[in-house]
């Protein structure tokens, strides 16, 4: 199957960088988001990660709402934040239409699975997010013929593959049932929503020349 590649008029203009700024600003206002809150919880002593979700208990239930801004520690927010940055800019720049359903479902769906399934524990933490968008954008340019579509999915597997064994339970206070839920949740949406943010085609002269041909 050939790929083919994005006219650049589209994808090289003035909207497209504009686009490029605002998926950036958006992402960056998230990822600052949670590290205020970190820092509040660090310096009031308030103990927000009580507020995740804990499986089966109606008390952790605005945990499926609360946990992906909260993180046990500043380690632990760390190993999110430039991963959310990168890959909340790449969703939000590549894939604007499918990132309205793709971003809420991996923001709220791993939680409601971790509630329903998991392992008697609390579960805080934005890695849910993550797991969704890699898992999404590396799908989506697996099964797509765009070229900017497999050069994102190759740069994601390239970056963040070793990702893949956090959804085995290896690693004792891992939520790896998060990160199961959202790969699966990002596998899903890649493959139903394949049809939407499909950029235009580059069209070459003997193409058109071809299609005045048969005109006549």
């Amino acid at each position: 199957m050939q790929a083919y590649i994005p006219d650049p008029a589209y994808t090289s203009s003035e909207q497209a960088r504009a686009n490029f700024r605002l998926a950036g600003k958006i992402a960056l206002g998230f990822v600052a988001l949670i590290w205020l809150i970190q820092l509040l919880n660090w310096g009031l002593d308030l103990e927000l990660e009580r507020f995740g979700v804990r499986p089966r208990q109606l008390a952790g239930l605005p945990g499926i709402l609360l946990a992906p801004l909260l993180h046990g520690s500043f380690a632990h927010l760390g190993a999110n934040s430039l991963p959310l940055l990168v890959l909340g800019t790449g969703m939000l720049y590549l894939y604007p239409s499918s990132a309205l359903k793709v971003i809420p479902a991996v923001y709220l769906g791993p939680g409601i699975a971790v509630w329903l399934f998991a392992r008697a524990s609390v579960h805080v933490g934005a890695s849910g997010l993550v797991y969704g968008l890699v898992s999404y954008i590396f799908v989506a340019g697996v099964i797509r013929r765009d070229r900017r579509a497999i050069a994102a999915s190759l740069l994601v597997c390239f970056l963040y593959g070793s990702l893949a064994w956090g959804v085995l339970p290896i690693e004792p206070g891992v939520s790896w049932e998060t990160h199961l839920a959202a790969a699966l949740i990002g596998l899903v949406l890649a493959i139903a929503l394949r049809r939407l943010d499909i950029p235009p085609r580059k069209r070459y002269a003997w193409e058109d020349e071809k299609d005045e041909y048969e005109d006549k």
